[in-house]
C-alpha cells in the first residue's frame, strides 16, 4: 500500500484568483496596471479569503497576444515593474498566506524572441531546431485554435524559404518540445522562477505544448518536468490546461512511469453547467460529475465559471451548443471561434442575483479547487466593444468614480477600456459592496469561509443523491473531517425534495452553513429539504458529540 504525507498537499483546499497585472490596479498612474498596485491590494485578497494568485503572463512582450506572445522568459515587461517589485509581491502575499503561481507559457515564443531571430537567420543557425521548419506543409493538418484569424498553422518564412509551425498565431511560433536544448532551456526558465519564491505554475494549452516531442515521448517529458519541479520544491503544483475528454485528461494526471499534471481545470463539467443553467435541468451536470474519474489522493480537478479565454463550449454537441448559445449568447457578436461566448457569468445571466448567487454556491460545493477570475467576485460584466476574447479583460472595478478607480490618468490612455452600461463601476464595484452586507462580494466572503472550514470539499469522496426533481442538484462529499450535503435548484420555481441518505439516523442533525436552520433526518436517513426558485442550502451532517463549528 502506499504511503503518502499529505501535509503538503495545499492545493486541494485552495481558493485560486487570476489576475492580469496590467488590468488590476495602476499605481503610478499611466494607464496600465503594475506589481506595485497589485502589492496594494495583498490585503483585499487575504480579505477575500484568497490562498493562490495566479497571475497571467508577465515577462516582456509585444502584446500582440495579451503577452501570451513572450520575448523574453526571464524578466518582467517594464511597464508593469521590475524583478524586485515582482518578489515584493510573493513577499507580501507569502506574509498573508497566499502562494503564487504564474503563467508558464513555453508551447511557443513571439517571433520577436531572441531564439526564433536567430532561428530564421539561416537554415544552418544553431536555434533552427528550437523551432519546427518544413519545406512544405503536410497535406492534412490540424485546423488553428482561432479560426477566422488563421487559416493555418503553418506560415512561410520568406528569407529562409521553409514554413515554421504555429498552432496558435502566427507571430507566435511554436517551440520545438523534441529538442533536447528546447528542454534544457524550459527547466532553467522553471528554476528561475521558483527561486524567486513561486509555487508553481499554471501550464498553458498543455497537448500542444508537448505534442512536438513525439507520441511516444510527449508523456514522458512532462513526467520529467513535474519531477524536475518537486525537486525543487516538493509543494510545487502544476496547473493544466488540458481541455479534452476525461479518459485522456487521465493521461495527463498519470502515466506509467511517474506523475505529470498536480491538477487540471474541468472543462466538461464547466461546459455542462451552462447547459444545465440554459435548460433550467440539473441533469446535464449531474450526468457529468458521475463520469468525472475519481483520482489518486496526488491529483486533483479544478472547478471554474470563467476564465480569461471565450466560455468554449466545444465538447458539447452542437444541438447543445446552439442551446446555450440561445440562452446566454443570443447576438452572434457575443460568440466567437463558432465555439465559444465572450461574455462574463452576471451579464449572460441578465443579472440574476438569485441564478448568480446559485452557480457560486455549486462552484465551491464541488468536490476540486475553486479557481476564480478576477472581478467575479463582485459581478463584473463584460466590455461588448473589445475584440473576441478580451471583452472579459477590463480594468478592476475598485470604485464609482474615475476608471472605477482603478487608474487616474485619462481614459484614451487606459490598456483597455472601462465597462459601460448596467455593469459599469457606477453601479458594480468593490468599494460599495464592501460597506452593503448583502452584495455578492460578501456572500462570495462567506462562501469562501464555509469552504475553507469544509476540508472535506477538497478531500471528501463525491455521491450524486438521487431524488425525482429534474431541476435540482444534490450531491455530498464525504472525508475524515465529516460530512456535506449540498442541494442546489437550477429552476425558477420553487422545489421540494426528498432524500434518502445512508450513514444517517434520527440521533444526527444536519446544521445549514449559509442560512440560519437546521434539519433532523427520520431512523431511517430520509430527509425533506425545501429550496426557492434558485436556492441552494449547504448543510452540515453532524451526529452527537461532534464539536466542528456551524
Amino acid at each position: 500500500m502506499r504511503v503518502t504525507d499529505t501535509s503538503d498537499l495545499w492545493w486541494k483546499t485552495a481558493v485560486i484568483y487570476c489576475l492580469d497585472v496590467e488590468t488590476f490596479l495602476d499605481w503610478n498612474n499611466d494607464g496600465v496596471g503594475d506589481f506595485a498596485g497589485l502589492s496594494h491590494r495583498l490585503d483585499y485578497l487575504q480579505e477575500l479569503g484568497v490562498t493562490c494568485l495566479w497571475l497571467m503572463p508577465f515577462y516582456p512582450s509585444p502584446e500582440m497576444d495579451d503577452g501570451y506572445d513572450v520575448s523574453d522568459f526571464y524578466d518582467v515587461d517594464a511597464r508593469f515593474g521590475h524583478l524586485g517589485d515582482l518578489v515584493e509581491v510573493i513577499r507580501t502575499a507569502t506574509d498573508r498566506g497566499i502562494r503564487v503561481i504564474a503563467d508558464l507559457v513555453v508551447n511557443h515564443t513571439s517571433d520577436k524572441h531572441p531564439w526564433f531571430k536567430a532561428s530564421r537567420s539561416s537554415r544552418k543557425s544553431p536555434f533552427r531546431d528550437f523551432y519546427v521548419w518544413v519545406d512544405s506543409p503536410p497535406k492534412n493538418q490540424p485546423k488553428p485554435v482561432f479560426p477566422g484569424q488563421e487559416t493555418s498553422i503553418w506560415q512561410l518564412d520568406e528569407r529562409t524559404n521553409q514554413y515554421y509551425l504555429h498552432n496558435f498565431l502566427r507571430h507566435q511560433p511554436d517551440l520545438n518540445i523534441a529538442n533536447p536544448l528546447v528542454r534544457d532551456e524550459i527547466a532553467k526558465v522553471i528554476g528561475f522562477w521558483m527561486q524567486l519564491g513561486l509555487s508553481g505554475f499554471r501550464v498553458d494549452a498543455v497537448p500542444f505544448f508537448i505534442d512536438s516531442a513525439g507520441t511516444a515521448d510527449r508523456h514522458k517529458y512532462l513526467q520529467s518536468v513535474r519531477s524536475y519541479l518537486s525537486r525543487r520544491s516538493g509543494e510545487a503544483v502544476l496547473l493544466g490546461e488540458v481541455n479534452l475528454s476525461y479518459k485522456e485528461q487521465l493521461d495527463y494526471f498519470e502515466g506509467p512511469e511517474g506523475s505529470e499534471l498536480t491538477m487540471q481545470f474541468d472543462f466538461l463539467g464547466m461546459q455542462h453547467l451552462y447547459l444545465s443553467l440554459a435548460r433550467g435541468d440539473a441533469r446535464p451536470l449531474a450526468k457529468t460529475l458521475i463520469r468525472r474519474p475519481v483520482l489518486d489522493v496526488e491529483a486533483q480537478w479544478a472547478n471554474f465559471v470563467r476564465n480569461h479565454d471565450e466560455l468554449t463550449l466545444d465538447k458539447l454537441s452542437d444541438a447543445e451548443r446552439n442551446e446555450v448559445f440561445d440562452a446566454f449568447a443570443p447576438d452572434a457578436a457575443q460568440r466567437v471561434y463558432g465555439r465559444g461566448i465572450v461574455r462574463r457569468l452576471p451579464s449572460m445571466l441578465g443579472g440574476d442575483p438569485r441564478r448568480i448567487r446559485m452557480v457560486y454556491s455549486l462552484l465551491f460545493s464541488l468536490p476540486g479547487t475553486p479557481v476564480l477570475f478576477y472581478g467575479e467576485e463582485i459581478g463584473m460584466g463584460e466590455n461588448a466593444d473589445i475584440h473576441d476574447r478580451a471583452a472579459v479583460r477590463t480594468p478592476m472595478q475598485w470604485n464609482s468614480g474615475r476608471n472605477g478607480g482603478f487608474s487616474d490618468t485619462r481614459p484614451s490612455s487606459l490598456v483597455a477600456p472601462m465597462v459601460s452600461g448596467g455593469f459599469s463601476p457606477e453601479h458594480i464595484n468593490v468599494s460599495a459592496q464592501r460597506h452593503d452586507p448583502d452584495s455578492l462580494l460578501q456572500f462570495m466572503r462567506l462562501l469562501i469561509d464555509r469552504y475553507r472550514a469544509s476540508p472535506e470539499i477538497g478531500w471528501g469522496e463525491f455521491e450524486l443523491l438521487e431524488h425525482d426533481h429534474q431541476a435540482v442538484l444534490a450531491h455530498s462529499v464525504t472525508g475524515a473531517e465529516g460530512r456535506l450535503i449540498a442541494v442546489h435548484n437550477f429552476g425558477a420555481e420553487s422545489a421540494t425534495i426528498e432524500l434518502t441518505i445512508d450513514g444517517l439516523d434520527d440521533s444526527m442533525q444536519l446544521v445549514d452553513l449559509l442560512h440560519d436552520g437546521s434539519i433532523h433526518p427520520s431512523a431511517k436517513g430520509e430527509v425533506t429539504i425545501a429550496l426557492e426558485g434558485y436556492g441552494y442550502r449547504w448543510l452540515r451532517v453532524l451526529a452527537p458529540g461532534d464539536k466542528r463549528l456551524c
